[in-house]
This record gives C-alpha cells, sequence and structure tokens, in this order.
C-alpha cells in the first residue's frame, strides 16, 4: 500500500511472510535486543523504559537514533495487545513526529505467518516531508523484517 495522506496521518503498510509460529514472529516483533540488531547501521538505541528483552503490554521503551542528521527520540507504549496475534506501540512523546501508531498482527496462512505492519504517523512539518519519512520508515521497517523473519526461520531461534 503507497502512502494515504489526510488532514491526520500518513499510513504505510508493510506484508512480512514468515515460515515460523505467529508465537515466534511475535515475540521477535518485541524483542528490544533484535530491533537493536537490526538498526545498527543508524546507531539506534534504547535509551529509556525497557531496553532489553521483551517488551509486553503496557510498558515503554525510549528509542534515539540520527536520522538524516536530525537526532530522533520517540518514546512509545504498548498500548494494545493480544498474544499472539497482535499488539500496538503508540508514541507517548518524540521529535520528529506529532503522532505515531504501529500496529503489528500476525495471522496464520497456510502453515506460515503472515505479519502485518501498518504505521500511521504524522510529523511536524506535514505532507511534504511526510512523503520522505514514508519512504525511510518503509525502509527500516523493510530490513527489521527481514532481521525477525531470518531469525525466526532459523534452526533454532531464540526464546523469550
Amino acid at each position: 500500500m503507497g502512502l494515504r495522506h489526510d488532514d491526520r496521518v500518513s499510513v504505510l503498510r508493510l506484508v512480512t511472510d514468515i515460515a515460523a509460529p505467529a508465537q515466534v514472529c511475535f515475540d521477535l516483533s518485541r524483542s528490544i535486543d533484535l530491533h537493536l540488531e537490526s538498526m545498527a547501521a543508524s546507531g539506534e538505541r534504547a535509551v529509556g523504559g525497557i531496553t532489553s528483552g521483551l517488551i509486553e503490554a503496557g510498558q515503554e521503551v525510549t528509542w534515539e537514533a540520527r536520522h538524516f542528521g536530525i537526532l530522533w527520540q520517540v518514546t512509545s507504549r504498548i498500548t494494545e495487545y493480544d498474544p499472539p496475534r497482535w499488539f500496538v506501540d503508540e508514541m507517548d512523546e518524540g521529535r520528529p513526529f506529532s503522532t505515531f501508531r504501529h500496529e503489528h498482527t500476525f495471522e496464520d496462512v497456510a502453515g506460515r505467518t503472515r505479519m502485518t505492519d501498518v504505521v500511521a504517523f504524522r510529523t511536524r512539518w506535514g505532507l511534504p516531508v511526510d512523503l520522505v519519512v514514508h519512504a525511510y520508515l518503509r525502509h527500516l521497517l523493510t530490513v527489521r523484517n527481514r532481521a525477525i523473519r531470518a531469525q525466526a526461520e532459523s534452526a533454532s531461534p531464540p526464546g523469550p
């Protein structure tokens, strides 16, 4: 799905099929450690809240990284949680976003897991910047999802 924009948010959707059970994909998607490994190129760090292990319902993490020469810092909380089917993380505060909501769903499709990410966001600068950020976020999610898939499909994925 491409970029949708209205007066409130821009939305991107990414679907990743993984040859592993939904519970494994669900747990890997909540792994702070795997997220940090997958985002090593951007120097992303977990600087507050839950900084390692698996994030749970109601918990928060503060991420910090430099993108486009700008220091991004986002604190997000797990606001909805139904293992192993879905969870949602939403920004409590952050830069450069004015709003950020990431829905993660995990669906069994013919013995595989279809992992779907839907991200609704708005930057503080509006549509022209949102278009650039949309493409960049799609790239970051693709990198992250490749790491999740590789770990999930490995012979012995790590436990939670």
